[in-house]
């Protein structure tokens, strides 16, 4: 009748994620409330299928643990006054930005990534605009691209059919699927100096038109955006000049925001 807290705590690669997973399967279970229609997913159900999606998005190899939780969480599971399952909140803190665009030789980025490029689900690339190489997305090819202990394919099945058991539509699946390409598409945007000025401008637009199509925002005004984006000096707005390095900078600045903000908008 009182609220209880499991603390799980341990280094990297204790096992503290699968620990979390069996505590919540085994709540799941012995709280189930047995009330479900034919064919439709439970609460129980529910609750355990939010780690696929959780860990798609927010694990990743490391040195010392190939499935790595790179950001903190807190599940909170109520309970009717019987004891039985009524619903689940989970609060995230704090995921590692830093790893969406660059990673050591040993680790890799958020398995995601590396899920887009597989067969499960067979109109993912082509509504992705992804090619079949994952060399040519620079972000999240820096250090491994494949783990020995994850079979990327089997994972997007799972993550694929998380998102239908939670209850997300069609259209919000996809819409993820879409602006987690555009981030990792993002690195290959490229800018060039524009004479001898400090000026930068686009190299070639068929990049960011793909990037734009993804986020559903025009190419041009993105692009102009990063090249010369507004700012507030005392009650005006100016345009400021940015030279190629700003640019690159500012790209891989909004694909970590966007990539966050996915993240925890699927929380």
């Amino acid at each position: 009748g009182k609220n209880q807290s499991i603390l799980i705590t341990g280094e990297s690669g204790a096992g503290k994620t699968e620990n979390t997973k069996k505590v919540i399967s085994y709540f799941a279970s012995i709280g189930a409330s047995g009330k479900k229609k034919e064919g439709e997913p439970g609460l129980e159900d529910k609750i355990v299928q939010t780690n696929p999606v959780l860990e798609a998005w927010g694990n990743a190899k490391t040195v010392r643990n190939d499935n790595s939780s790179r950001f903190g969480k807190f599940i909170r599971i109520h309970f009717t006054t019987s004891g039985k399952l009524c619903g689940c909140d989970i609060e995230s803190y704090l995921l590692e930005k830093s790893r969406i665009t660059q990673q050591q030789e040993v680790e890799r980025s958020y398995h995601i990534f590396y899920q887009l490029l597989q067969p499960f689900v067979p109109d993912l690339k082509p509504k992705c605009l992804l090619t079949d190489d994952i060399y040519d997305y620079s972000y999240v090819s820096q250090g491994k691209v494949t783990v020995a202990s994850i079979d990327d394919n089997e994972e997007l099945e799972y993550t694929d059919s998380a998102f239908d058991i939670i209850g997300f539509t069609n259209q919000e699946k996809w819409d993820c699927y879409k602006l987690t390409s555009a981030v990792m598409m993002s690195g290959e945007v490229k800018f060039k100096q524009k004479g001898r000025d400090d000026q930068a401008e686009v190299d070639e637009m068929a990049i960011p038109n793909k990037v734009a199509e993804l986020m559903g925002v025009g190419a041009d005004e993105l692009m102009k955006c990063f090249c010369k984006p507004k700012i507030k000096v005392g009650t005006e707005w100016v345009y400021k000049g940015q030279n190629a390095d700003n640019c690159l900078c500012a790209v891989a600045a909004l694909a970590r925001s966007m990539y966050n903000r996915l993240f925890m908008w699927h929380i």
